[in-house]
């Protein structure tokens, strides 16, 4: 994929300042952010966008982010989306729970953008931009 293309990545958390932290930094380095605050509003947003890319939180109201990852991996419209889990939880257990349900990657938070945003690019089989000696880590 072409990072010309400006892929779409869709940002699932409950948490609104991490929404906004995620969506500016990923904009900034030329996505397209598109967000859900719930499980549901995830699935539906998922299903009705077909983004490139799914950042999701495990932890989330309605649908928690394990079942919306193993519905949409169920799905064969959306089985091909890369979907990171997000999560709080550092319990082994939840890491296995994850790669159950379909997430092709399991990190925990907090995050450091620089790392997520290469994991994104690998995910989308973009070339690496070059580290950015001012970015913040």
């Amino acid at each position: 994929m072409v990072m010309a293309d400006k892929p779409r990545i869709l940002v699932v958390d409950d948490e609104p300042l991490i929404v906004k932290l995620l969506a500016k930094h990923l904009e900034e380095d030329g996505f397209t952010v598109l967000t859900a605050m719930d499980g549901y509003e995830a699935l539906t947003k998922a299903r009705a966008e077909s983004p490139d890319l799914i950042l999701l939180d495990v932890i989330l109201p309605k649908l928690n982010g394990f079942e919306v990852c193993t519905m949409l991996k169920q799905d064969t419209r959306h089985q091909k989306i890369p979907i990171v889990m997000l999560t709080a939880k550092a319990q082994e257990k939840d890491e296995r729970l994850g790669k159950d349900c379909g997430a092709d990657v399991y990190l925990r938070k907090p995050l450091r953008i620089q790392p997520l945003l290469e994991q994104i690019r690998t995910l989308l089989g973009a070339t690496p931009r070059p580290a950015d000696p001012q970015a913040l880590p």
